[in-house]
């Protein structure tokens, strides 16, 4: 993501789940008309923002693959995606509703 603008990339919470070994899965959709190559997410650190102001950071661990396997072509079809997240710090946990930006 280096080459992306902060900003560009925004994703909307639309579920959530307890990953069952550490971690949580954030369904997301993704908006903006440039969307990623998904291996550029792997690692990234997301700043999620709660409808009421709340902040919280998030690492992308991975995908999970509940929503089937992942690839460009999917997500220029469905433009969701599973990610496998590590919350950082103290704070809310993310919940629905929540936007998420590139840091």
């Amino acid at each position: 993501m280096a080459q992306r603008q902060a900003g560009e990339l925004e994703m909307k919470v639309l579920d959530v789940l307890d990953h069952p070994h550490g971690g949580r899965i954030l369904r997301v959709r993704l908006k903006g008309n440039d969307l990623p190559v998904p291996k550029e997410l792997r690692g990234l650190t997301l700043n999620a923002t709660g409808p009421r102001g709340q902040e919280r950071r998030v690492s992308v661990r991975g995908f999970s693959l509940t929503g089937g396997r992942v690839s460009r072509e999917r997500l220029e079809e469905t433009r969701r995606l599973d990610l496998h997240v590590e919350e950082e710090g103290d704070g809310p946990p993310v919940d629905l509703r929540w936007k998420l930006t590139p840091i």
